[in-house]
């Protein structure tokens, strides 16, 4: 296989997203993204939810539209410093509904993406309707497909296998990695968790797959007590480019440096390359 001539250098920015605090969590992305832009990277990715966090319950009476305020801050910084940003956030639809949404903004801070999470946890439910489209964009720098977290559970990958069947170079998965308050870095329970299915549509596909997550203890919801503890991952057919610090503290940028792959199957041929590289089809339970 030729070897890619090209490289995307992607800002995966680990961002301290506190409870209900959408302004101060939009100045601290505003922050990480000229941080990222400073670092010379391609793409800026952003965890899940960033406005509001994860299940936090001002999400359902306070939730913005999109395009509303908070999209508009994130296309100001993108315009602003010449990137691509893939960030989350919450939004209220016109019908009223509640989405887990993630959005894929130009350099021209324009959203050229947005995407609803499907595969959501039933703690979150309550909270978010289910997304019901997939999409890939082409780009400049290559075909961009975007999902969210749990999209990428073992249990829900059929949702990358689709991305990478519509020509997904490289999905980009804004997160919210949580843990029990009791986890430490020794205890990590992320490492396969993440790693294999990353790796999965990663070695199926030749393709990039980068989730970034968010930090700090989590106030109100659900979940309040436990804590999102960063180690944000970039994994490729090669293997891990890039992994964040796993603790709660770790606001960081992580930058990852990832070749762009080559995919030179479509159609039914993805099929025949899969079968070739032993994959099982799905079959009926007996």
């Amino acid at each position: 296989m030729p070897i890619p001539t090209e490289t995307w250098r992607i800002g995966m920015g680990q961002l301290l997203v506190e409870g209900g605090e959408p302004e101060r969590n939009l100045e601290r992305a505003a922050r990480m993204i000229e941080e990222a832009a400073q670092q010379r990277c391609d793409i800026v990715l952003l965890p899940e939810t960033l406005d509001f966090a994860w299940t936090h319950p001002s999400a359902l009476t306070d939730a913005q539209p999109i395009p509303g305020p908070y999209s508009a801050v994130l296309c100001q910084e993108a315009q602003r410093h010449g990137v691509y940003l893939c960030a989350g956030l919450t939004e209220r639809a016109p019908d009223g509904r509640i989405y887990n949404a993630a959005l894929l903004i130009n350099p021209q801070g324009e959203i050229i993406c947005k995407y609803h999470k499907i595969n959501l946890l039933m703690v979150e439910q309550p909270f978010y309707a289910v997304g019901q489209t997939l999409n890939v964009v082409d780009t400049p720098l290559g075909k961009i497909g975007v999902n969210i977290c749990a999209d990428n559970f073992l249990d829900g990958l059929s949702i990358g296998h689709t991305l990478a069947r519509m020509g997904a170079e490289i999905i980009l998965s804004p997160s919210s990695w949580t843990v029990d308050y009791s986890i430490t870095e020794e205890d990590d329970p992320y490492r396969e968790k993440w790693v294999t299915p990353y790796s999965i549509l990663a070695q199926l596909y030749n393709i990039a797959v980068v989730g970034t997550t968010s930090v700090g203890y989590i106030v109100g919801g659900p979940y309040e007590g436990k804590k999102s503890v960063g180690c944000s991952l970039a994994v490729d057919a090669s293997g891990i480019r890039a992994q964040g610090t796993f603790n709660e503290f770790a606001g960081e940028l992580v930058v990852a440096e990832v070749p762009r792959p080559i995919r030179a199957e479509k159609g039914t041929a993805i099929g025949e390359m899969l079968r070739r590289k032993g994959f099982t089809f799905d079959t009926l339970p007996s």
